[in-house]
């Protein structure tokens, strides 16, 4: 996400009240007549504590039920278990567990429901949009901190993620948002974001040993030109969160575009025939929006498969019509269609939130 760090308060305002004269109520349950003046007192304190729309945990709290509220959210599947992460801890990055990605416990991260905790590797502020994959028995997590993108590794999918030596990734300027794509042959791709006159999505090889990318091997993916993705004819253009994808020998980069606090917020992409590219954008774009769900603020996230094999993407969207955060955590199936060249579409009517602590509708 285009990554300003502010949080939008939601406040009421202080409310005066003329208080006439105190009238007897009844108190039915310490069966004594009470003040009318001492409930009113309390209505107008009530007032003056202002409702933020963020808090210190991940969940979105309501009467019925609590909404998994994690920005540009990742899973990742792991021995038939789906791992949940993404943004929404200043200290690191928490995780989530389901058995059927409809039954989510969390944060169960093994450092205070973290799986990456803030001292434990690069960073000191602003933990974003992390990526976990599997190689050769270990888990790593590229994540973005202080504008950086780094790469930490565990032996468990709940962490701790850790680094023997902090660093961040070779690079000029704010790079944001990291993908690691492995090819069929093995190569390493990082998709990332550069803060370059706009959020621009570049791809750079990423050494074997993940240590850091070659300098050499950098290139310009997409920046944001069309129509779609910048509805506001801002003057910092927006094409973020890139995950990227191989089908029928067709490479296929998908990512958000405009503001993350604009109602447009909506995810397209782009395909090409090498993972360096050139890329040429699908002219059916966007493919994820509030058009097509009804909620604001859609995009940023990434695709998995189920224990059947069906292809999901998992995402954000903003809290409610008028408030973006807390960000809520969502996901829709998505499915090549059968036409050559293949296109990817997303199943409107299968899109739902993410709940912790009881059982999904879905």
């Amino acid at each position: 996400m285009e990554r300003i760090e502010r949080q939008l308060m939601g406040k009421t305002s202080p409310a005066i009240i003329i208080i006439l004269a105190p009238l007897p109520l009844y108190d039915s349950a310490n069966h004594r007549p009470m003040k009318i003046l001492t409930l009113l007192i309390c209505l107008t304190l009530a007032t003056l504590i202002p409702i933020t729309a963020f808090s210190a945990n991940s969940t979105c709290h309501s009467s019925s039920k609590d909404t998994i509220c994690l920005a540009d959210p990742t899973i990742f599947k792991d021995n038939g278990r789906y791992y949940l992460y993404g943004t929404g801890s200043s200290d690191g990055i928490w995780v989530y567990q389901s058995p059927d990605l409809k039954n989510w416990t969390g944060p169960v991260g093994k450092r205070n429901g973290h799986a990456l905790l803030r001292g434990d590797s690069y960073g000191t502020k602003g933990f974003w949009a992390p990526q976990v994959f599997k190689r050769n028995g270990r888990y790593y997590m590229a994540y973005t901190a202080d504008e950086h993108i780094a790469i930490a590794e565990s032996d468990n999918p709940l962490g701790p993620f850790t680094q023997k030596v902090f660093k961040s990734v070779s690079g000029e300027g704010k790079q944001i948002d990291p993908y690691i794509f492995e090819d069929t042959d093995g190569s390493l791709y990082l998709y990332h974001v550069r803060l370059q006159n706009g959020n621009r999505i570049f791809v750079a090889r990423l050494k074997n040993d993940l240590s850091d990318i070659e300098e050499n091997a950098v290139k310009e993916c997409i920046s944001g030109q069309e129509s779609w993705e910048n509805t506001q004819n801002a003057k910092w253009p927006v094409t973020e969160g890139p995950t990227v994808m191989k089908h029928n020998n067709l490479y296929y980069l998908f990512y958000s575009a405009n503001d993350f606090r604009n109602i447009d917020y909506a995810v397209g992409y782009a395909t090409a025939k090498s993972p360096m590219g050139p890329w040429t954008k699908y002219p059916g774009n966007p493919i994820l929006n509030r058009a097509l769900i009804g909620q604001n603020g859609t995009g940023h996230g990434d695709f998995f498969t189920d224990n059947s094999g069906r292809l999901y993407y998992v995402f954000h969207t903003h809290h409610t019509n008028r408030m973006v955060g807390k960000r809520k955590t969502a996901i829709i199936k998505a499915a090549f269609s059968r036409k050559s060249p293949n296109t990817l579409i997303m199943d409107k009517n299968s899109f739902y939130f993410l709940e912790s602590g009881r059982d999904s509708t879905r």
